[in-house]
């Protein structure tokens, strides 16, 4: 068995070299210790020391510099480095930088000015934004200078961080940059979106990933708010695009427990990793952390997924992702603990699924531990705690998809209006439920689980669990065939559950299932269950109850 296990491992580290898809950035960034306060010196100083340390063999290869190193442009509008911070220019401090075998990355704004113009008053960052000006810079920090990276703020676009008041829009801002880039021939820059919200599902058509809150400190507050941020943002995060979490705060101060928590959700749900302390006075703990392989292959898993929550039990969140192999029998398996006190939770195994004899190996530790034989595991978590394992069974068909986890359609958390999001509640599924669904503010407001897992496909039966304390109509389609509308759907009361089933026919493999009305509002929805039938495929709303249609009233 410990063989086995061994193998399973070894080939779980090196799958990262095969994938499909390029995984998350990893690397080191200045904005966290140094902000716009940077120079030339400094930033050999870090490229040498994360060759030097092993980080660049572990996998961090961009070296980003971020505000700070520009001062204005010269008359023909070129952007002027620093000359005192960098004297020799930004040319020279690349090719270093290429020389160790890594990558640069610099730093602009979709407007005018930057952030460090607005918050620290360094002059120098007055009209050095992309605005008017995306070919002309694309063409000299990619093709001149070399840059493979580059973090585009919004400061310049945000009338409340901008001295001129300026307000832009920001997908014709990021999209416009996005073809600038594309216009020198560099396919291979990534974009970073720093608009400290998630902005939309256009962001993934531009960016490599996207911030989706504001700026980390390092402090646990500001780790904890960001986790929550992020937890039902997987649907988004698909096929080398990431949610980004900020760069990281690890080895600033926290405990201990709390980086490893900080670190090892990140990883689990695929952010980019950019280091954010000071290479040059790195502990061995924090070093170690950073090092660690086996977090590190979960975060650049080339199925490009972020773990999603299917659990939540006694204050804490488990969370979920297949790695290796889509439905394969691998998941890695994070429970998080965001509360002030120990925890103790169960997740049963058919959540993950899998069954049969289970391999587990701990992360943290890189410790494989005694198979499971029960059909469930609990994890003690301390305070502000994550335990992360590796689970290798016999992989099973998902039944449970959670509506906090589906792909919702107009959802932005940077613009305002009536759409399908997110809503915590009690008595809930996994704590939430996605609210306001529907066309009836906008079109196409509709909600869909992507990825409805069907081994050799046929008929299943679907229970939608829903609420609604009035009558509202819900449609549902399998991968874009004849819609069925659900009529009269009334729960008895918004905080009373009901339960609404039917028919459908679902192919081999991946499936698509999409909750909509058209016509107006819809229920609010906690989840959907899917279960193979055992009768001929139809569909029929009127039967009695208990049979196909009935409504099943939970309170």
């Amino acid at each position: 068995m410990l063989r086995t296990l061994s193998v399973i491992l070894l080939l779980f580290l090196s799958f990262a070299k095969a994938g499909a898809y390029d995984p998350p950035t990893m690397g080191w960034s200045s904005w966290n210790t140094y902000r716009n306060l940077i120079h030339d010196t400094l930033i050999r100083q870090q490229a040498d020391a994360l060759v030097r340390l092993g980080l660049r063999h572990a996998g961090y290869n961009y070296v980003n510099i971020d505000d700070g190193a520009f001062d204005g442009r010269t008359p023909d509008g070129t952007l002027r480095p620093h000359a005192t911070r960098f004297p020799n220019g930004l040319k020279s401090v690349v090719d270093y930088i290429h020389c160790l075998g890594l990558k640069a990355g610099t730093y602009s704004d979709a407007g005018r000015n930057t952030c460090a113009h607005f918050w620290d008053h360094d002059r120098g960052g007055a009209g050095i934004g992309l605005y008017d000006h995306e070919e002309q810079d694309a063409n000299y920090l990619f093709k001149k200078l070399g840059f493979d990276f580059i973090k585009v703020d919004f400061c310049g676009g945000d009338a409340k961080q901008n001295t001129e008041k300026l307000t832009l829009d920001e997908q014709e801002r990021y999209t416009a940059i996005h073809r600038a880039i594309l216009k020198t021939g560099r396919h291979d820059v990534r974009m970073n979106i720093c608009r400290w919200a998630y902005p939309g599902h256009w962001a993934r058509n531009v960016a490599t990933s996207w911030r989706i809150a504001g700026d980390i400190s390092n402090t646990w507050t500001s780790v904890k708010r960001i986790v929550a941020e992020n937890l039902f943002l997987s649907a988004y995060a698909t096929e080398g695009h990431f949610n980004d979490m900020d760069m990281l705060e690890v080895g600033r101060g926290m405990t201990p427990e709390e980086d490893r928590t900080h670190f090892g959700l990140w990883c689990i749900m695929s952010s980019p990793l950019l280091i954010g302390c000071d290479l040059t006075h790195i502990d061995s703990a924090t070093l170690a952390l950073l090092c660690n392989p086996e977090l590190i292959a979960i975060n650049q898993d080339t199925l490009a997924r972020q773990a999603h929550v299917v659990e939540f039990a006694d204050s804490c969140y488990v969370l979920v992702k297949d790695v290796k192999q889509q439905h394969g029998g691998t998941r890695a398996v994070a429970f998080y603990n965001p509360s002030d006190q120990l925890r103790r939770a169960t997740v049963a195994l058919s959540r993950l699924n899998l069954e049969g004899k289970i391999g587990i190996r701990d992360l943290y530790k890189r410790e494989t531990l005694s198979p499971l034989t029960d059909d469930s595991l609990t994890v003690c978590v301390p305070p502000h705690g994550t335990r992360i394992y590796i689970l290798t069974g016999k992989p099973v068909e998902p039944s449970r998809y959670e509506a906090e986890n589906a792909w919702l359609e107009q959802y932005s958390a940077i613009t305002d209006g009536k759409f399908a999001r997110i809503q915590y509640a009690k008595n809930l599924s996994c704590g939430c439920k996605v609210s306001d669904l529907g066309d009836g503010a906008m079109e196409n407001n509709f909600m869909e689980w992507r990825d409805v897992y069907s081994q050799d496909g046929g008929n299943y039966i679907v229970d939608i669990a829903y609420f609604s304390g009035e009558d509202r109509s819900l449609t549902l389609t399998v991968n874009g065939t004849t819609p069925v509308t659900l009529e009269n759907l009334n729960s008895g009361g918004w905080a009373r559950k009901a339960i609404v089933s039917l028919h459908v026919e679902l192919k081999a493999g991946s499936n698509t299932i999409r909750l909509s009305n058209s016509k107006g509002w819809a229920p609010d929805i906690d989840y959907i269950d899917i279960r193979k039938a055992k009768q001929p495929s139809q569909t029929t709303m009127q039967e009695p109850c208990n049979a196909i249609g009935a409504h099943h009233t939970v309170t």
